[in-house]
């Protein structure tokens, strides 16, 4: 990888293309409509409409430059493994601890949702299962103390 390169697997990479379309198509058309009516209720010196829609409209172009760089930056992992069953970003996880199975997929920084099992390969859970394979064990220190995992599948789909 180059070194500002910014690993992602497929479904990140189009994730992040669908949301930049949507935020340079509905998003700039929703904010140029707020501004419009904003402009045409008169002085704008004392109008928080207006500067509220100036502020929309910053952090929405700001927030698509994000995306064009990191979408430009974006290297997509090969997620198709040859029977290799070690863990790398892009595979999904089945694991258990404390006698509770958790599905974790292993995404780029950039493509973590907790609340789906979206989790980072650079976080502390993410490091440790990479490289490892069905049947290991490995711990993880987190805020709450050391968790250990047993790794019970390892799939790429």
């Amino acid at each position: 990888m180059a070194k500002n390169s910014v690993p992602m697997t497929q479904k990140g990479f189009q994730k992040l293309s669908e949301d930049l379309h949507q935020l340079k198509t509905t998003r700039r058309s929703q904010i140029a409509e707020y501004m419009g009516t904003a402009l045409a209720d008169g002085d704008l010196r004392e109008s928080a409409a207006y500067d509220e829609a100036r502020m929309q409209q910053s952090e929405n172009e700001a927030r698509i430059a994000e995306l064009e760089d990191l979408l430009a930056r974006a290297e997509i992992v090969n997620e198709e493994r040859s029977g290799a069953p070690f863990i790398d970003l892009g595979a999904t996880v089945e694991v258990e601890s404390g006698g509770h199975k958790h599905v974790f997929e292993i995404v780029g920084t950039y493509e973590v949702d907790v609340l789906k099992g979206k989790i980072s390969d650079q976080s502390p859970i993410g490091r440790a299962l990479q490289g490892r394979v069905a049947g290991d064990e490995v711990a993880v220190q987190t805020a709450r103390g050391t968790v250990r995992y047993r790794i019970l599948e390892v799939r790429y789909e």
